[in-house]
């Protein structure tokens, strides 16, 4: 049996985010049986008995020090990273907000509050060498994906990244903005470990529905403005942009974990 611990960053505030992730491992991989820790609210992360690990997107500034939260989380973060070094890796997946306190925990790069918010589907281009990784290959160039956030990671330090390992598998499209720095969107931190800053879990029927709601639709027409909102509906209409996206990243990353495990076990 392959376990997963699925580490829940959004302090109690409604998503689809969750719930989506969820609905990807009871429909696509039953033989996957998970744990839910809900980090930021209650304080719990999970132990290192577990194969898989999905830490989600979630609300509020990484730069932040939570006293109840944040010390257990850095913890964990450092027995994933020994774990992989020691020689028993495991499979972890950092979705938005998790991806950039990993950022900010490994020092890989600046963290920072982006120029505007992103909010919206977004084209994203892939990085050298992401043609041949196993989850990217997948994606045309550029794809898309649902980029929610206030937040970004820049300027990469290229020689920590060396040094551990690690990859830039994607970065925001050029023709997104004309700001200063254009942010990494998606790092393969180890052979087993990736990040991404986007959402893959996001899928465009559900977020049709959840933003068709009076009182979520009334909240982006007052930020963002119609024209913005009727944008990013209409990119939700297209099944090849977000949908692709939603079929080949979370589940290329489960799909990848679960073959791999299966064939220790057998070899084992």
């Amino acid at each position: 049996m392959i376990r997963a611990a699925i580490l829940d960053m959004y302090d109690g505030t409604p998503n689809l985010g969750l719930a989506s992730i969820l609905e990807i491992i009871e429909e696509k991989f039953p033989e996957i049986r998970y744990e839910v820790f809900n980090v930021r609210s209650k304080g719990l992360v999970p132990d290192m008995s577990f194969d898989i690990y999905i830490s989600s997107g979630g609300p509020g500034n990484p730069l932040e020090y939570e006293e109840h939260w944040s010390p257990k989380y850095s913890e964990w973060l450092d027995n994933v990273w020994n774990s992989t070094l020691s020689g028993e890796p495991k499979h972890v997946f950092f979705i938005c907000h998790s991806f950039q306190l990993a950022c900010q925990h490994f020092k890989i790069g600046t963290v920072n509050r982006r120029p505007e918010e992103s909010f919206g589907i977004f084209k994203m281009e892939k990085a050298l060498g992401a043609e041949t990784d196993p989850l990217f290959k997948y994606l045309p160039q550029p794809f898309y994906s649902a980029d929610f956030r206030k937040y970004q990671v820049v300027e990469p330090d290229m020689a920590r990244l060396e040094a551990m390992g690690a990859r830039i598998l994607a970065r925001e499209h050029p023709s997104t903005h004309d700001f200063d720095h254009r942010a990494v969107t998606a790092i393969r931190f180890h052979d087993t470990i990736y990040g991404v800053q986007f959402h893959p879990e996001a899928y465009p029927d559900g977020m049709l529905e959840h933003f068709r709601q009076p009182d979520r639709k009334a909240m982006i027409l007052k930020q963002f403005g119609n024209q913005q909102f009727e944008e990013m509906m209409f990119q939700l209409r297209d099944p090849i942009k977000i949908g692709l996206t939603y079929d080949k990243v979370l589940p290329g990353f489960l799909r990848f974990a679960s073959n791999a495990l299966s064939s220790s076990a057998v070899l084992v």
